[in-house]
């Protein structure tokens, strides 16, 4: 089996390195908190104090952080993975970041003799857990191919997108439909309670008609319905509405800079930020419902 380093522990990071360590690689693991450390531990991960460390020695690299600017922080610089990795070692960025700061990431790749993809995932926590993710993989065919087998672990569908970029033009549209699709759920909800109808039964009529949804069927906003939901645990994050907040606006970046309306992509970006606005950034992001309900602080 292989060795892979792996930077970035979090709420998906952390999973997908158990998987991996499940499947027989080594996984050497960085993360600059500690608690994520020590739960990535736990599931056999080999901790490491730096991302220099991580990426030692190993066959391929996976990167998983919040944001653009963390990705070229652990990319670029002195202390970077472009600084310290083998130009054998495969690069693979599982962020969800805008697009410029990917095609960065590609470019000086290129420039400095890396095989590097953007492979972007989608399934959340859940999906992170039980191996099923969805990765949406731009870059060379080659490069493609030659990470499948890193990538199979971890996922339910590896599904190659194109060229540089285009796994994270993949995944921001994605998001994009899915937030607008938790906001309508959140709606039809509320409004399917104060009509009078069960919710369970409304749940399984929407289920198998044309109301369904991903968001419907994993992410539904009443509690005592969908197992998998935050609604259950008081909106305890599997995806927090800061994270979807960043999500939502990397498409209304992308569409500015297309000239693409986003009507409803702008509307919903505004819910979460009402949501963050009011201190429930950290809670998961179908907490949205409180907005169309009533039941926050102020939204009368």
């Amino acid at each position: 089996m292989s060795t892979i380093g792996f930077v970035g522990l979090g709420h998906m990071g952390g999973p997908m390195t158990a998987n991996l360590v499940q499947a027989g690689h080594t996984v050497k693991g960085f993360d600059l908190v500690p608690a994520a450390m020590e739960e990535a531990v736990r599931h056999g991960v080999v901790a490491v104090s730096s991302s220099a460390e991580a990426v030692a020695g190993a066959d391929v690299v996976f990167t998983m952080l919040p944001k653009g600017q963390h990705a070229l922080a652990v990319y670029q610089g002195d202390d970077g993975i472009f600084a310290h990795a083998s130009t054998d070692t495969l690069l693979i960025d599982s962020s969800t970041i805008d697009v410029e700061s990917c095609q960065t990431l590609h470019d000086e790749a290129r420039v400095k003799g890396f095989r590097f993809i953007d492979a972007p995932v989608s399934g959340g926590i859940s999906g992170a857990e039980a191996g099923t993710l969805t990765f949406m993989v731009g870059g060379a065919d080659d490069h493609v191919a030659e990470a499948k087998p890193y990538i199979e672990p971890m996922a339910g569908n590896i599904i190659a997108t194109g060229g540089d970029t285009t796994g994270q033009a993949a995944k921001i549209c994605n998001n994009l439909m899915l937030f607008i699709n938790l906001a309508s759920t959140c709606e039809g909800a509320v409004l399917a309670d104060r009509l009078g109808l069960d919710k369970q039964t409304f749940w399984d009529i929407a289920r198998v008609s044309s109301g369904d949804s991903w968001a419907l069927r994993t992410w539904y906003p009443v509690p005592g319905v969908v197992d998998t939901a935050a609604s259950n645990r008081d909106f305890d994050p599997t995806f927090t509405t800061d994270l979807a907040n960043k999500d939502i606006g990397l498409a209304i970046a992308a569409a500015q800079q297309t000239d693409t309306p986003l009507d409803l992509g702008e509307y919903v970006q505004g819910m979460f930020q009402k949501l963050s606005d009011a201190g429930m950034g950290g809670k998961d992001c179908s907490a949205i419902v409180k907005l169309v309900d009533g039941s926050m602080d102020g939204n009368q």
